[in-house]
């Protein structure tokens, strides 16, 4: 591909990503999005938006659905094909199109497994809120399509710095755990955690959740659960203000988490490719 541009490269890789994944059963990915998103809905449905707490451990659960989904799209995606990328690079594939062309494969995919986890959320939650910038089921949609798309370019970004699907499969876990922590909701975040979670997914998708539901409305019992009615929330989190600049600096976040995976992708198979 010597001295194809760059956007035709980027077009033939897409198109030859997708045609490897629909022969290799890509509609299994979408299967797998159901089922989780279906056990996900009907474990938290009956409790979304009773009490204070439940609420935020439902966001919080699909939140971590949605990652899970995404990262799992994408973890082997590169690794997998290093040696075919070493020689297609000295034949003159630039790895930012063929990045890019992952990239735009995995927005595709993500778009339909999160299209597919809304409605069956739907079916199980009456997401009763009112939404900021526009319809809540509009911001929800958004928020659900951010943190699975991200969480694939994510996959991307560990696929293309592990040295095989061993080693991506191996760090995955880890990356997973870092997201459920570092989400705020499990623990209490300060000093240096509250500053390693500025750059997790699992953050700003709670913050765009709790934002769109108003977390601190009076609408909430501030009672925690029924289980303890004598147990109250002492003070509300501003972080999920009923607010527009809540709403779109987690958006923000994550799309500028985005462009950062994809950029150490880039470079990452730049390097390992640099001696070919």
């Amino acid at each position: 591909m010597s001295g194809t541009s760059y956007f035709t490269q980027t077009h033939v890789y897409f198109k030859k990503i997708a045609r490897i994944s629909f022969r290799e059963k890509a509609w299994k990915f979408i299967i797998f999005a159901a089922i989780i998103a279906f056990i996900v809905a009907a474990v938290v449905g009956d409790d979304m938006f009773t009490t204070y707490e439940s609420t935020k451990s439902g966001f919080f659960t699909i939140a971590s659905a949605c990652i899970w989904i995404g990262i799992f799209n994408s973890i082997q995606s590169i690794c997998r094909e290093h040696e075919i990328i070493r020689s297609e690079y000295r034949q003159g594939t630039r790895m930012s199109s063929y990045i890019m062309a992952n990239i735009r494969w995995q927005f595709v995919l993500c778009l339909v497994q999160s299209m597919v986890v809304f409605i069956i959320c739907m079916i199980f939650i009456d997401f009763n809120s009112k939404g900021i910038l526009t319809s809540a089921y509009v911001e929800y949609f958004i928020t659900m399509f951010f943190l699975t798309f991200g969480s694939a370019v994510l996959g991307v970004m560990i696929s293309s710095i592990s040295g095989n699907p061993t080693t991506a499969m191996t760090i995955m876990p880890f990356v997973l755990i870092l997201q459920l922590i570092m989400s705020g909701v499990l623990f209490d975040l300060s000093g240096w955690s509250e500053n390693i979670a500025y750059i997790t997914y699992s953050k700003w998708g709670m913050s765009a959740f709790g934002s769109i539901a108003d977390l601190n409305s009076s609408d909430f019992p501030l009672k925690i659960s029924e289980a303890f009615p004598d147990v109250v929330r002492l003070e509300t989190e501003s972080c999920y203000d009923h607010e527009a600049s809540n709403l779109l600096a987690s958006w923000g976040w994550c799309l500028g988490i985005t462009v950062f995976c994809t950029v150490v992708s880039i470079l990452s198979l730049k390097i390992k490719n640099r001696d070919s």
